[in-house]
């Protein structure tokens, strides 16, 4: 068989594990695959992946059978069976040298913005780490409440055994590790890729990270190495809030104004100033917020 894949949101910089896995399989099932390209009808079958909401679908037509899914088209139901799910991706399909899966999936909140918990459900185990591996040295893991999994705590025991250089670039649950020494000792022995992210996207999580954070400097981890993720709801007082605590301390926020799932609510200027002046570090740094045009 000719198979052809469409990584529908167009994020070269960030592979599609989904279509990975696919090209995997197929592989290994002797067929050819490739990223599809309207001007040729000669698939016998086409996948169609889709991420996020907002990206504009791929309206080509393929003579052949389409199979679309992911959550960018409101779509739970459509998921690899095990088989392919728990196969190791195909990384030479984006050319690229990281590793990416999931130890867990699910999670134990149900934050009101959030689909992960109408999507997987409670957090339970979903791989080990050496079943995507392959031979790369790093891996970017997108869990979404690691940290709240025993099997996930221990399949980080075995990235500090292995070597393995990461990033959980979700962000991970200061509530659960702020007073956790062993989840914190944990932390600090982790070889990051670049940060350890957390996320801030409430007044009450704010005190949590900024104790985490104490104690990871403590430990040894450097303030400009911690990374945080900081929600901008409509009223942005609480996220500016956060924001100025994070400058004070010295960590790395990065802001993101709130996009609910059908797209039904816009960012407002507001919140877009915000997440631009936040987000724009040489002034962060310098000037505050109220100071900003």
């Amino acid at each position: 068989m000719k198979i052809g894949l469409i990584d529908v949101d167009g994020h070269n910089a960030f592979p599609n594990l989904a279509l990975m896995k696919l090209s995997a399989f197929h592989k290994q099932r002797g067929d050819s695959v490739e990223f599809a390209n309207a001007m040729f009808q000669n698939y016998d079958k086409v996948y169609k992946s889709k991420v996020f909401t907002f990206t504009l679908d791929d309206n080509e037509i393929y003579n052949c059978e389409v199979i679309k899914g992911g959550t960018g088209y409101r779509d739970y139901t459509t998921v690899l069976p095990d088989n392919i799910e728990h196969i190791c991706p195909d990384y030479d399909l984006y050319n690229s040298d990281t590793a990416y899966g999931f130890l867990t999936r699910g999670c134990i909140n149900k934050c009101e913005w959030c689909i992960v918990p109408d999507k997987e459900g409670k957090i339970k185990a979903n791989a080990d780490i050496e079943e995507f591996m392959s031979n790369k040295k790093q891996a970017i893991l997108l869990d979404n409440n690691v940290l709240a999994s025993t099997h996930g705590l221990l399949q980080i025991e075995k990235i500090i055994r292995l070597g393995i250089r990461v990033d959980f670039n979700q962000g991970l649950d200061v509530r659960l590790a702020y007073s956790d020494k062993y989840i914190l000792d944990l932390l600090s022995k982790v070889k990051w890729i670049r940060q350890i992210r957390f996320a801030c996207d409430t007044l009450s999580q704010l005190e949590p990270l900024i104790k985490v954070t104490e104690e990871l400097i403590k430990r040894g981890i450097k303030p400009y190495r911690i990374f945080v993720y900081v929600l901008i709801k409509k009223d942005i007082n609480d996220a500016l809030a956060i924001l100025n605590k994070l400058k004070e301390v010295g960590v790395v926020p990065f802001a993101q104004p709130y996009r609910d799932f059908d797209n039904k609510i816009t960012p407002t200027k507001e919140q877009k100033n915000l997440a631009r002046w936040c987000n724009h570090k040489a002034i962060f740094n310098t000037i505050e917020f109220k100071g900003y045009k």
